[in-house]
């Protein structure tokens, strides 16, 4: 039977020293005393093992854990995989006591060539690691369309195989997906041209997508059902102070995902009423905080936020181990909060629109919405021109030959 109060299991041996602070360490994390005495016992088991063979922390390498692992599944039914060994190694080398995880390194010349090219995106061209990752699973595939060697087979690249892989591979996929596609494309071929990997400026042989601008009306909820969706969370529980906080930020300010979860505790600005919003291309800007977004995030700060954790962004993830909430975890939040309220499913964008839609339905001139929505280009804006129909009725000719 574990201890309950994990502050009172005995760590002896080469870990001794850590034991306290790991404590701390899980307890602030999230964990409940029970996990966190697991983990102390466990902690203490290998503690125990490594005194017994001359260890220090240092040596706790892939292959020690390995054989600690191997030894442990003989007596105990519990934490007996690599899995048992990620809040303990973590917390070792935060504090420099346990070498680093060993980072795979892909040597094949794919693997090489990626590299170089990420590096290439991230200091050359200050391209966010999101970005990164979306561009490289259509590249990945380009280049496996090149002939091995991979070197010679780019030596000898041209235009009518660039041009035939994106005429195929936009056929299997959306507009959406096609136009990343080809935006990857061009970036990697622009890359391979400055690095002397091909002799001749492929990226212009890179079609275009069709795509009519502006061509489809944006998406909005209808009357009340912004309200259902923010009614469906239960506010006496953390985690629905915390999803009531930021559906409401996204509801009534028209926050993107990514910037929902890149605010910090400090970006409220109490005092002057104001948010500070960290937008596209490292920008921020500041929007007023309307009296119900206020409320609902100091409801949050006050009664479910940790207020011993060490993080700086001011909405983290529900469960142990407690960390900032990203992007993807906004939009699973709507995603459940739509099923919670009985709504059909939509993705966090569509409140975007719908803010900026009352917004026009209440007089407010584009412009003015564009400001809210930090548009850099008028044209992001344009699009919900066409959702005023009554507007531009006004704006409608008579057809050729119809009588007034």
């Amino acid at each position: 039977m574990y201890e309950r109060d994990p502050s009172r299991v005995v760590v002896t041996g080469p870990l001794a020293p850590y034991a306290a602070d790991l404590c701390a360490a899980m307890l602030h994390q999230g964990y409940t005393p029970i996990s966190t005495s697991e983990l102390m016992q466990f902690t203490a088991h290998l503690s125990r093992w490594m005194e017994a063979r001359g260890l220090e922390p240092m040596a706790l390498t892939e292959p020690v854990t390995t054989e600690f692992l191997d030894e442990r599944r003989l007596h105990y039914q519990k934490r007996r995989t690599p899995h048992a060994l990620v809040p303990l190694l973590g917390h070792l080398r935060a504090v420099g006591a346990a070498p680093e995880a060993p980072v795979p390194v892909d040597e094949s010349e794919m693997g090489v060539l990626l590299a170089e090219y990420r590096k290439y995106l991230r200091d050359e061209r200050g391209v966010a690691e999101v970005s990164v990752r979306r561009y490289l699973p259509p590249i990945r595939a380009f280049l496996a369309t090149v002939p091995a060697p991979l070197e010679q087979g780019l030596a000898a690249l041209t235009a009518e195989h660039v041009t035939r892989f994106v005429m195929e591979g936009a056929a299997r996929r959306s507009t959406a997906d096609a136009k990343s596609m080809v935006t990857g494309l061009r970036s990697l071929l622009r890359f391979l041209f400055v690095t002397g990997h091909i002799s001749r400026p492929l990226a212009e042989a890179v079609p275009t997508v069709a795509n009519r601008k502006l061509a489809a009306l944006p998406g909005r909820l209808s009357a009340g059902q912004a309200a259902t969706l923010l009614s469906g969370c239960d506010r006496t529980t953390p985690a629905g102070r915390r999803d009531f906080a930021i559906l409401t930020l996204l509801a009534r300010l028209g926050l993107r995902a990514c910037e929902a979860a890149a605010v910090e505790i400090s970006d409220v600005d109490w005092r002057s009423g104001e948010l500070a919003v960290r937008g596209k291309g490292g920008l921020t800007d500041r929007l007023p905080l309307p009296v119900d977004v206020g409320e609902a995030l100091a409801d949050y700060l006050l009664h479910s936020r940790p207020r011993d954790c060490s993080a700086t962004r001011l909405f983290l993830t529900e469960h142990a181990p407690r960390r900032p909430i990203d992007a993807s975890g906004i939009r699973a939040l709507v995603a459940r909060g739509c099923k919670r309220a009985g709504l059909p499913r939509f993705a966090a964008h569509r409140l975007r629109h719908t803010v900026a839609s009352d917004l026009l339905a209440a007089g407010a001139p584009l412009p003015e919405i564009g400001q809210v929505l930090r548009h850099r280009a008028q044209l992001s804006t344009t699009i919900y021109a066409k959702v005023d129909r009554v507007r531009l009725r006004e704006l409608a000719r008579p057809w050729p030959g119809e009588t007034a």
